[in-house]
Protein backbone atom coordinates (compact mmCIF):
# COMPACT_ATOMS: atom_id res chain seq x y z
CA UNK A 1 0.00 0.00 0.00
CA UNK A 2 1.23 3.37 -1.12
CA UNK A 3 1.78 5.92 2.35
CA UNK A 4 1.31 9.59 1.85
CA UNK A 5 4.79 9.63 3.07
CA UNK A 6 5.62 8.16 -0.35
CA UNK A 7 3.33 10.41 -2.48
CA UNK A 8 5.18 13.44 -1.12
CA UNK A 9 8.35 14.55 -3.55
CA UNK A 10 11.74 14.88 -2.19
CA UNK A 11 12.31 17.70 -4.21
CA UNK A 12 8.67 19.87 -3.31
CA UNK A 13 10.13 18.87 0.47
CA UNK A 14 13.57 20.52 -0.44
CA UNK A 15 11.77 23.91 -1.77
CA UNK A 16 9.62 24.25 1.23
CA UNK A 17 13.05 24.22 3.35
CA UNK A 18 14.41 26.21 1.27
CA UNK A 19 11.53 28.92 0.84
CA UNK A 20 10.70 28.30 4.98
CA UNK A 21 14.20 27.54 6.85
CA UNK A 22 11.76 25.28 8.85
CA UNK A 23 13.20 21.23 9.24
CA UNK A 24 13.23 18.85 6.63
CA UNK A 25 10.67 16.72 8.55
CA UNK A 26 8.50 20.12 9.82
CA UNK A 27 8.23 20.76 5.80
CA UNK A 28 7.14 16.76 4.87
CA UNK A 29 4.47 16.59 7.75
CA UNK A 30 2.89 20.56 6.54
CA UNK A 31 3.45 18.92 2.97
CA UNK A 32 1.66 15.67 4.25
CA UNK A 33 -1.43 17.72 5.87
CA UNK A 34 -1.60 20.00 2.84
CA UNK A 35 -1.72 17.14 -0.06
CA UNK A 36 1.30 18.62 -1.41
CA UNK A 37 0.08 22.08 -1.87
CA UNK A 38 3.63 23.87 -1.26
CA UNK A 39 1.58 27.46 -0.28
CA UNK A 40 -0.86 26.19 1.71
CA UNK A 41 2.10 23.83 3.22
CA UNK A 42 3.86 27.29 4.00
CA UNK A 43 1.40 28.82 5.78
CA UNK A 44 0.90 26.01 7.90
CA UNK A 45 5.06 26.45 8.89
CA UNK A 46 4.57 30.00 9.53
CA UNK A 47 1.78 29.83 11.94
CA UNK A 48 3.50 27.03 14.27
CA UNK A 49 6.52 29.56 13.65
CA UNK A 50 4.68 32.27 15.34
CA UNK A 51 3.09 29.62 17.86
CA UNK A 52 6.41 28.30 18.56
CA UNK A 53 8.23 32.19 19.10
CA UNK A 54 5.31 33.28 21.48
CA UNK A 55 5.92 30.38 23.51
CA UNK A 56 9.63 30.65 24.19
CA UNK A 57 9.01 34.52 24.13
CA UNK A 58 9.02 34.86 27.94
CA UNK A 59 12.48 33.35 28.28
CA UNK A 60 15.22 35.35 28.54
CA UNK A 61 17.91 36.19 26.27
CA UNK A 62 21.13 37.58 27.64
CA UNK A 63 23.39 35.89 25.03
CA UNK A 64 23.88 36.64 20.98
CA UNK A 65 25.99 38.66 18.51
CA UNK A 66 26.37 42.18 16.95
CA UNK A 67 25.88 42.33 13.58
CA UNK A 68 26.98 45.21 10.98
CA UNK A 69 25.94 45.96 7.22
CA UNK A 70 26.76 48.82 4.92
CA UNK A 71 25.15 48.91 1.94
CA UNK A 72 27.25 49.31 -1.53
CA UNK A 73 29.10 52.86 -1.80
CA UNK A 74 29.53 53.25 1.74
CA UNK A 75 26.40 55.70 1.85
CA UNK A 76 24.50 53.78 4.73
CA UNK A 77 25.40 51.54 7.99
CA UNK A 78 23.96 49.71 10.23
CA UNK A 79 24.95 48.57 13.84
CA UNK A 80 21.93 45.65 15.56
CA UNK A 81 21.95 43.41 17.96
CA UNK A 82 20.26 40.16 17.65
CA UNK A 83 19.65 38.06 20.82
CA UNK A 84 19.30 34.91 22.26
CA UNK A 85 19.61 32.20 25.36
CA UNK A 86 22.74 30.44 24.51
CA UNK A 87 26.11 31.10 22.94
CA UNK A 88 26.52 28.25 21.15
CA UNK A 89 22.63 29.17 18.81
CA UNK A 90 24.36 32.76 18.79
CA UNK A 91 27.49 30.54 16.96
CA UNK A 92 25.27 28.83 14.50
CA UNK A 93 25.31 29.55 11.08
CA UNK A 94 21.59 30.21 11.03
CA UNK A 95 21.73 32.72 13.50
CA UNK A 96 24.18 34.26 11.80
CA UNK A 97 22.34 34.47 8.71
CA UNK A 98 19.61 36.10 10.49
CA UNK A 99 21.80 38.78 12.26
CA UNK A 100 22.60 39.68 8.65
CA UNK A 101 19.14 39.69 7.12
CA UNK A 102 18.53 41.87 9.93
CA UNK A 103 21.16 44.36 9.65
CA UNK A 104 20.58 44.40 5.66
CA UNK A 105 16.65 44.64 6.09
CA UNK A 106 17.06 47.52 8.68
CA UNK A 107 19.74 49.63 6.29
CA UNK A 108 16.91 48.99 3.07
CA UNK A 109 13.97 49.76 4.94
CA UNK A 110 14.87 52.45 7.94
CA UNK A 111 12.62 51.65 10.66
CA UNK A 112 12.12 54.32 13.74
CA UNK A 113 11.33 51.52 16.46
CA UNK A 114 11.61 47.61 16.94
CA UNK A 115 7.81 46.63 18.02
CA UNK A 116 4.88 48.68 18.37
CA UNK A 117 5.05 48.57 21.90
CA UNK A 118 8.08 50.63 21.54
CA UNK A 119 6.17 53.72 19.89
CA UNK A 120 6.16 57.00 21.86
CA UNK A 121 2.70 58.00 23.03
CA UNK A 122 3.82 61.57 21.27
CA UNK A 123 4.15 59.69 18.10
CA UNK A 124 0.87 57.46 18.10
CA UNK A 125 -1.39 60.50 19.25
CA UNK A 126 -0.32 62.38 16.36
CA UNK A 127 -0.50 59.84 13.94
CA UNK A 128 -4.18 59.45 15.51
CA UNK A 129 -4.68 62.67 15.14
CA UNK A 130 -3.72 63.15 11.61
CA UNK A 131 -5.83 60.55 10.55
CA UNK A 132 -8.77 61.48 12.37
CA UNK A 133 -8.47 65.00 10.46
CA UNK A 134 -7.73 63.15 7.16
CA UNK A 135 -10.92 60.92 8.08
CA UNK A 136 -13.23 64.06 8.99
CA UNK A 137 -12.30 65.66 5.86
CA UNK A 138 -13.03 63.06 3.88
CA UNK A 139 -16.97 62.93 4.49
CA UNK A 140 -16.95 59.66 6.10
CA UNK A 141 -19.64 59.57 9.21
CA UNK A 142 -18.32 60.10 12.62
CA UNK A 143 -18.97 56.70 13.80
CA UNK A 144 -16.70 54.69 11.24
CA UNK A 145 -13.41 57.34 12.61
CA UNK A 146 -12.79 54.71 15.19
CA UNK A 147 -12.32 51.93 12.96
CA UNK A 148 -10.74 53.71 9.86
CA UNK A 149 -7.99 55.01 12.42
CA UNK A 150 -7.50 51.76 13.84
CA UNK A 151 -6.98 50.22 10.10
CA UNK A 152 -4.54 52.99 9.42
CA UNK A 153 -2.46 52.67 12.30
CA UNK A 154 -2.33 49.06 11.76
CA UNK A 155 -0.71 50.55 8.23
CA UNK A 156 1.61 53.20 10.40
CA UNK A 157 3.17 50.22 12.55
CA UNK A 158 3.84 48.19 9.61
CA UNK A 159 5.80 50.70 8.20
CA UNK A 160 7.83 52.30 11.12
CA UNK A 161 8.13 48.99 12.92
CA UNK A 162 10.86 46.87 12.22
CA UNK A 163 9.21 43.77 13.16
CA UNK A 164 5.63 44.37 11.60
CA UNK A 165 7.78 45.46 8.03
CA UNK A 166 7.69 43.09 5.14
CA UNK A 167 10.78 41.36 4.98
CA UNK A 168 13.03 42.97 2.23
CA UNK A 169 13.71 39.36 0.93
CA UNK A 170 10.37 37.78 0.79
CA UNK A 171 7.48 40.15 1.27
CA UNK A 172 5.23 37.13 1.98
CA UNK A 173 6.63 37.76 5.67
CA UNK A 174 7.18 39.80 8.27
CA UNK A 175 10.25 40.63 9.96
CA UNK A 176 8.73 38.68 13.10
CA UNK A 177 7.96 35.50 11.19
CA UNK A 178 11.31 35.55 9.77
CA UNK A 179 12.51 35.47 13.41
CA UNK A 180 9.81 32.97 14.19
CA UNK A 181 11.32 30.66 11.91
CA UNK A 182 14.67 30.55 13.50
CA UNK A 183 13.02 30.50 16.89
CA UNK A 184 11.10 27.43 15.94
CA UNK A 185 14.40 25.88 13.92
CA UNK A 186 17.08 26.46 17.00
CA UNK A 187 14.83 26.03 19.54
CA UNK A 188 15.82 29.48 21.79
CA UNK A 189 13.77 32.75 21.92
CA UNK A 190 15.29 35.37 19.70
CA UNK A 191 15.13 39.16 20.17
CA UNK A 192 16.05 42.45 18.56
CA UNK A 193 17.79 44.30 21.55
CA UNK A 194 18.38 47.47 19.73
CA UNK A 195 19.60 48.90 16.29
CA UNK A 196 21.31 51.92 14.59
CA UNK A 197 21.32 53.30 11.49
CA UNK A 198 23.56 55.95 9.63
CA UNK A 199 23.22 57.42 5.98
CA UNK A 200 26.06 60.10 4.85
CA UNK A 201 24.25 63.88 4.58
CA UNK A 202 21.42 62.87 7.07
CA UNK A 203 20.80 65.38 9.70
CA UNK A 204 20.22 62.98 12.04
CA UNK A 205 20.45 58.91 12.80
CA UNK A 206 18.04 55.88 14.15
CA UNK A 207 19.16 54.80 17.78
CA UNK A 208 16.07 52.53 18.49
CA UNK A 209 16.02 50.13 21.73
CA UNK A 210 13.80 47.47 23.11
CA UNK A 211 13.58 46.48 26.98
CA UNK A 212 14.94 42.70 27.62
CA UNK A 213 12.07 40.18 29.13
CA UNK A 214 12.76 40.01 32.43
CA UNK A 215 11.51 36.91 33.36
CA UNK A 216 12.94 33.31 34.12
CA UNK A 217 13.19 30.83 31.40
CA UNK A 218 10.81 27.84 31.46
Amino acid sequence: MTTVTEKIDAKLVKELREKSGAPMGDCLKALQETRGNIEEAFVVLRKRGMASALKKSSRVTNEGAVGSYIHAGGKIAVLVELDCESDFVARTEDFQELLKDVAMHIAASDPRYIRREDVTAEDLEREKEIYRAQTLASGKPEKLIPQIVEGKMSKFYEEVCLLEQPFIKDQAISVKELIAQKVAKLGENITVRRFARFKVGAPDWTVAQTKAVESAPE
